[in-house]
C-alpha cells in the first residue's frame, strides 16, 4: 500500500515538473526535438527561441516578414521559409499565457516574459549591462537557453 502511494506520488510530481516547463516557455510537444533546420537558421544570429514562446499566428508573421526581421535581413529560401514555418505552426505554443499575440510578435513583450522578468525580479539596469545587452539575450542569464532550459534554479545575472 505505502509502495502503490508513493508511486502513485512520483508520477503526480513527474506530471507537474512535466507541465510546469510547458508553462515556462518550452516548447509546445514535449521532448520534440527542434527541427534542424530552424537551429540552423536562427541560431546563426541569436538562440532558436523555444517555438512554444510565441502562439503560430505571431511565428506565421514573423517567417512572413523574414526580409525585415527587427531591423536585419533574415530572408532564406522559400523552400526553407516553408518548412520552418510548418514545423513552427505544429510547435507554437497553445496554452493560456502563450495564447495572447505580444505586441510587434516580440517574446520579450509578451505578458508572460513581463511578468516572469518584471522590476522587482530582474531590475531594469540589467538589460542594460554589456554582459546582458538586452531582454532578448536569454543566454546571458539562462546558461542552457540554447537548450530550451530557463529554469529558475539556474539563473545567473551577470555583472
Amino acid at each position: 500500500m505505502i509502495h502503490s502511494t508513493f508511486k502513485q506520488a512520483a508520477l503526480m510530481g513527474l506530471l507537474a515538473a512535466s507541465c510546469l516547463g510547458a508553462a515556462h516557455g518550452a516548447t509546445s510537444t514535449a521532448g520534440a526535438a527542434p527541427l534542424a533546420k530552424y537551429q540552423q537558421e536562427c541560431a546563426a544570429c541569436h538562440i532558436a527561441y523555444p517555438a512554444g514562446m510565441l502562439p503560430a499566428a505571431s511565428w506565421q508573421r514573423l517567417m512572413g516578414t523574414l526580409g525585415k526581421h527587427y531591423g536585419a535581413d533574415a530572408s532564406l529560401d522559400e523552400a526553407t521559409t516553408r518548412e520552418i514555418g510548418a514545423w513552427l505552426k505544429t510547435q507554437a505554443g497553445t496554452y493560456k499565457r502563450v495564447s495572447e499575440e505580444p505586441p510587434q510578435d516580440r517574446i520579450t513583450k509578451s505578458a508572460w516574459f513581463l511578468q516572469k522578468h518584471r522590476p522587482g525580479e530582474v531590475p531594469p539596469e540589467v538589460w542594460k549591462r554589456a554582459s546582458v545587452g538586452s531582454a532578448a539575450n536569454c543566454g546571458a542569464c539562462h546558461g542552457n537557453a540554447a537548450q530550451g532550459n530557463f529554469s529558475e534554479r539556474e539563473i545567473k545575472i551577470p555583472k
